[in-house]
């Protein structure tokens, strides 16, 4: 799942059509609107009650080493004779890893829609250009027996599983089905073919789960663990990374037609260590044969300090050669809209995710992207591992020039 906190329009989309918009590209004018609900109903899950003791179990959990690693026969051998089955291939980190995992010699068989990409726009043949150097594989990892069947008809084993999965929207439902279930079901049906060692690619921000979609990942953060613990002969790596350059890029063009750099409150409720996505999928593949990596939590962040939406903002006009213009809105907007959501929920269960994707904005737009310091409870920057070597500013002056191609946030945008 892409998502950006720093916006003047923000615009979350579900596969179910429901939609909020909240625009705030007027510094005259504050409105919300909510259309195009569905009446589906939807199975209900019931949420984790958050305190702070809960809130450092889980920052405790961040660097941790559950499992006794043992060794794996795999690693031993070369990468063209590994073979890694790699699902959620055709999403944004996805193909960057895929092309990653071919660059260093697996053998890679990728897991892919037969309608892929945002909306499905992509049919078979796009697909199998998109991930070339890759064995493609067009079946279902939300279904189980589909998914077995298709890679027994593979007529191989695998070695390593990499999940890249995420939910498509960040709604109650497809958060449980994608970051839980579809997940669960890679894990099974890779164990059962071969895989003794399994990469998952998860976020920073479950350290403090007030979202669904973080709670499903965490579920199946704790289960994969449990497989390490009964099962001497299997390995994981959890990649929990911080923010995506391509999440903070949506104001570079509004900035430089000479527009304000909306931000909430003063800019500096929150930070992050960005990495591109590049780097993010290089430290993914690191994963594979890295023992220093096997049965551990990894919290990672790009290069250089930590970065307020305040410093995005001052670098971005920094870039343009313009005097800093910034639209300040009060946290309290988003607030307003969730009580206003939380209420109708109530009364229409069919505006659940509605809620939650008002939820999702709030959260980013106050919550830093860092590691939480389990001793102290409070987000680190000193504390936040970094890898890698591009910079933010080198995105930001790319998108300059050549725009935001190639950087669709999919079916759920906050800009």
């Amino acid at each position: 799942m892409s998502l950006c906190y720093s916006s003047n329009f923000i615009t979350l989309h579900s596969p179910k059509h429901q939609n909020l918009s909240i625009n705030l590209s007027s510094e005259s004018s504050q409105f919300f609107k909510l259309f195009r609900v569905s009446t589906d109903s939807q199975k209900s899950y019931k949420p984790i009650k958050f305190s702070r003791e809960r809130l450092k179990l889980y920052a405790s959990l961040t660097q941790s080493q559950a499992v006794e690693a043992t060794p794996s026969t795999f690693r031993n051998r070369n990468p063209k004779d590994i073979n890694v089955l790699v699902v959620g291939s055709t999403g944004y980190i996805g193909r960057f890893v895929v092309k990653e995992l071919v660059k260093r010699g697996f053998n890679v068989i990728a897991i892919a829609r037969e309608r892929s990409g945002i909306k499905g726009r992509n049919d078979k043949n796009e697909t199998l250009d998109q991930l070339r150097g890759a064995n493609v594989c067009f079946s279902d990892v939300s279904n189980l027996v589909t998914l077995e069947e298709s890679l027994k008809s593979l007529g191989f084993s695998f070695d390593v599983v990499v999940s890249c999965l995420a939910s498509r929207s960040g709604g109650v439902k497809d958060s449980w089905k994608i970051d839980y279930e579809a997940t669960k079901n890679s894990l099974v049906a890779g164990k059962k073919l071969g895989a003794s060692h399994f990469v998952l690619l998860s976020a920073i921000c479950v350290q403090k789960p007030l979202l669904e979609f973080q709670r499903a990942k965490l579920k199946f953060e704790a289960e994969l663990m449990k497989e390490a613990e009964v099962d001497d002969g299997f390995t994981y790596s959890i990649v929990r990374p911080t923010a995506f350059f391509k999440s903070l890029g949506g104001q570079v063009e509004l900035v430089k037609d000479g527009k304000p750099y909306v931000m909430f409150g003063d800019g500096k409720l929150c930070a992050c260590k960005p990495m591109s996505e590049p780097d993010l999928a290089s430290f993914i593949v690191d994963c594979v044969l890295s023992e220093d990596k096997v049965n551990r939590i990894l919290p990672i962040g790009g290069p250089g300090k930590a970065l307020t939406p305040l410093e995005q903002g001052e670098m971005l006009f920094k870039l343009v050669g313009k005097e800093p213009k910034f639209f300040k809105v009060p946290i309290e907007v988003m607030d307003f809209a969730i009580g206003v959501l939380d209420f109708l929920v109530k009364i229409f269960p069919s505006l659940e995710d509605a809620a939650e994707f008002g939820k999702i904005g709030r959260y980013y737009a106050a919550e830093s992207m860092l590691l939480l310091d389990p001793e102290t409870g409070e987000y680190s920057a000193e504390k936040t591992p970094s890898y890698g070597n591009d910079t933010l500013e080198e995105f930001f002056a790319r998108v300059l020039r050549e725009g935001m191609s190639g950087q669709e946030l999919g079916e759920q945008t906050i800009f």
